[in-house]
Formats: structure tokens, sequence, C-alpha cells
């Protein structure tokens, strides 16, 4: 409930946001800064994302019992390059 007493409704003009074909939509102030930090984040996301560490048990186990074998001498050590 409104403590105005207007009305609260546009009439539908026909066009798609309001913009008749052929005339340009103008942007609004927050509107590149919204699509550059959209974008820019999922950027960031993306890469960081691409060079996160290994961190899953299976990694560790596999290295954990490689190591141990090596230890061992079931498994030879991997030779340098």
């Amino acid at each position: 409930r409104s403590g105005a007493h207007e009305e609260h409704y546009d009439p539908p003009s026909g066009w798609l946001f309001g913009v008749k074909p052929g005339e340009k939509a103008e942007k609004e102030g927050w509107e590149n800064l919204w699509v550059y930090g959209f974008f820019g984040s999922l950027g960031l996301g993306v890469v960081g994302y691409a060079f996160k560490p290994d961190t899953s048990i299976q990694t560790w186990a596999l290295e954990e019992a490689r190591r141990r074998l090596e230890v061992e001498g079931i498994l030879k050590e991997p030779e340098s390059k």
C-alpha cells in the first residue's frame, strides 16, 4: 500500500523496453559498470579455478603410495630429465 495516491501502473506502449524501432536506447550510468564488473569477475573466477591446486584425496593417495613403494625399493624413482 502506498502513501501517495497515484497510479503505479505504466500502461503498455507496445514497444520492447519502451524503445521504438529505429531509435537507439539510452544507456544508463550503471550499465557499463555492471557489465565490466560482472564479466571481469567472471573472468578472474575462471582463471582462478583453472590454476587452483589439486587437493583431492585420490591425488594425495597416489603420491603417498608411490613414495612408500620407492622407499621400500619396489618402485624405481623417476628419472630426472
